[in-house]
């Protein structure tokens, strides 16, 4: 057998070689990037995508792929080029020869959706390896549904020092082994080298102990010995838990003065060291070229799964005409057909019934209703399923080899969370949503801000969206962190005001296909603003307007006054009591910023008027001036809270009638 082995695995180092001139070449033409990695993770990398990894180059989508993470993003070029090297048709070698250029399908570090056959965007370390534990839940949880015919692959991760350094990789390593996900399989790039000079300046863990006491399979593996690295990762496929690699590698193999050692880590190795490299490697290629016999066992690597794939195609079409819909509509992320008509008839009823209670309460009654209707609606909270309301009836919960459910325990691992519901988004099949405190967002924004970079919809509900809170105090009690999320790109910040608005900002949250969606939730109760006066058409969905007249009374405005989620009522309450002094104050509610700056300038300029504008909104003023005008009116709170019960608060901070009141008379006087 291990004859076998040594046979089979003699082209494995000329193979990994192409890797490593490709890496040196582009590196160089570009004069920047990370030639240190892909140098190193060569011969694993190239023993996993000739014997291993379950992929057609033909077919990047194949839904039964096997998916491979690089979490250890600046090594980009080993992605780029396994991608080139086995056939990817849109990745040929005048992309490579682009690495880093501006426009180029080959950026700095990989980007989902930029680049064919990359999963996820890495760069930020740790974010893969939790994306990857994402990946392999999805895949569980659709094998669940749907059967190994259908859905059974496994997820690869690469994974360097900095990525289990990162506090991630504890949380999500932790998740991994408590679910016991088994088709995980990350290989660790262990060459104790990192940007300042030896790992051991930093960091001296064992972390094959650290992962066997998170439930993992461990191994060591020579990452340089394809006999070894292959009978490890088979041992790996095989084990009925997470498995971590320990591949000990030499950082920029075959570079004759800087290999071993940090300097090759982020900087091109230059003329001189890059010829000794060829030397060493009996690399004779001139740069960007491969040698055909080289490049032939590469596409017959590109090929190898293609009889798999077909296979798995004919299973799926034998499937009948409801199973293949089902399954193909979980992959795509389509929404049930009849979903707004859900919605709309769940909104009547809320329009009749006029219930009064806290927006985190009316996100659970919404997703009761909204979980039965969307079988792939997958739920979550880190902790707090009690306090973020997130658990619909439907749901069953998920847990160590139970993956029949729809809901997770995420424990109170926030920041994991979030980057496990990217994963679990890259992979297709289910929607997810996760909740915490609004003040905790702070743990879970890297997270966030990787969902708005992939365009991915995730839903993050955070309850507990002011001082409204109460007593927990100002450690608990979010001010700047509406400002803060809405300051990233491509994040729809929905603050709903009743349970209305909330059935709606779940509506669009759920049609925000391009990115990632914000859910701020009262821990207060709040009153029903709407009825079926003023929304005779209750398939209408106000709120995606992003903001609208919620009271417009007769004739000219004297002023307008803007507000989001519970202070919403605040300013009606404000608008009556100025009524009976004869002044006619419009009340637009402001649910989401992003949705209304996208609506048509006419409409933005109906719903403002041009009357003064007072903004009224329990956290930080910082951004409301795009709204009420540079002359316009914010009333906020520009400080941290304080303990108490809310009511109190409310009156502390001035957020009560008579002094949102006293706001608009004045601005009315200033004119």
């Amino acid at each position: 057998m291990h004859d076998d082995l040594i046979h089979k695995n003699l082209h494995i180092r000329p193979m990994a070689n192409a890797i490593r001139a490709l890496t040196m070449d582009a590196v160089q033409a570009a004069n920047s990037g990370h030639p240190g990695m892909p140098m190193g993770m060569a011969d694993v990398a190239t023993v996993l995508f000739t014997k291993f990894l379950a992929f057609d180059a033909q077919d990047p989508t194949w839904p039964d792929r096997d998916r491979f993470v690089l979490s250890a993003g600046h090594g980009s070029m080993l992605l780029y080029s396994l991608y080139h090297l086995t056939g990817y048709a849109e990745l040929g070698i005048e992309d490579l020869k682009a690495f880093r250029q501006l426009g180029s399908r080959t950026p700095g570090h990989p980007e989902v959706g930029h680049t064919v056959a990359v999963e996820t965007t890495t760069g930020p370390l740790g974010q893969g390896l939790a994306n990857a534990v994402g990946m392999a839940l999805a895949e569980r949880l659709l094998n669940a549904r749907f059967g190994d015919g259908l859905v059974d692959h496994y997820t690869y991760a690469i994974a360097g020092d900095g990525c289990l350094m990162e506090g991630i990789s504890h949380e999500a390593a932790s998740l991994a082994g408590h679910l016991g996900l088994s088709k995980l399989v990350v290989l660790f790039d262990d060459n104790s080298i990192s940007i300042d000079g030896a790992t051991n300046l930093a960091v001296s863990d064992d972390q094959l102990a650290r992962f066997a006491a998170y439930g993992w399979y461990t191994a060591r593996v020579d990452g340089h010995d394809p006999v070894a690295i292959e009978g490890a990762i088979a041992a790996a496929r095989d084990a009925d838990r997470p498995a971590l690699l320990a591949c000990r590698t030499t950082i920029g193999f075959g570079a004759p003065t800087k290999s071993g050692k940090a300097s090759c880590h982020g900087s091109p190795l230059g003329p001189e060291e890059i010829a000794g490299a060829r030397k060493a490697l009996e690399w004779d290629a001139a740069p960007f070229e491969i040698p055909e016999p080289i490049r032939a066992a590469w596409l017959e690597a590109g090929a190898r799964g293609r009889p798999a794939r077909e296979a798995w195609e004919a299973r799926r079409d034998a499937l009948s005409t409801e199973r293949k819909a089902a399954f193909e509509q979980a992959i795509s992320g389509a929404l049930p057909a009849d979903l707004d008509d859900v919605v709309r008839d769940a909104k009547a009823a809320l329009l009749e019934g006029r219930p009064t209670r806290a927006t985190r309460k009316s996100s659970q009654a919404s997703l009761d209703v909204l979980a039965a209707a969307i079988p792939g609606l997958l739920g979550g909270s880190a902790d707090l399923t009690g306090s973020n309301n997130t658990q619909a009836k439907s749901q069953g919960v998920v847990g160590p080899g139970a993956f029949e459910g729809r809901y997770m325990h995420y424990g109170v691992r926030e920041h994991a969370m979030g980057a496990v519901m990217n994963g679990v988004a890259l992979h297709g099949g289910f929607i997810p949503y996760g909740g915490t405190f609004l003040v905790f967002s702070d743990y879970c924004r890297p997270a966030i801000r990787m969902s708005a970079l992939m365009e991915q919809r995730v839903v993050y509900v955070m309850t507990h969206d002011s001082i409204g809170l109460g007593e927990d105090g100002p450690t608990h009690q979010p001010i700047e962190h509406l400002a803060s999320l809405r300051a990233m790109p491509n994040v729809a910040v929905l603050r709903p005001a009743d349970a209305v608005e909330t059935l709606e900002c779940w509506q669009y949250a759920l049609h925000n296909v391009g990115g990632p969606s914000v859910l701020a939730l009262t821990r207060q109760d709040v009153p029903a603003l709407r009825d079926t006066t003023t929304d005779p058409d209750p398939a209408e969905n106000r709120s995606a307007r992003g903001a609208y007249v919620l009271h417009a009374p007769e004739g000219p405005r004297d002023a307008t006054l803007i507000a989001s989620g519970s202070e919403v009522a605040l300013a009606l309450d404000a608008s009556r009591a100025l009524a009976k002094e004869g002044l006619t104050v419009a009340v637009v509610s402001m649910p989401c910023w992003e949705a209304f700056a996208a609506q048509p300038a006419a409409y933005r300029a109906e719903v403002l008027g041009s009357a003064p504008r007072v903004a009224v909104e329990a956290g930080a003023s910082f951004g409301w001036h795009r709204w009420v005008g540079e002359r316009g009116t914010v009333v906020g709170i520009d400080r941290f809270g304080a303990s108490g019960p809310a009511e109190d608060l409310f009156e502390y901070f001035g957020l009560v009638t008579d002094a949102v009141a006293d706001k608009v008379r004045a601005a009315v006087a200033a004119g």
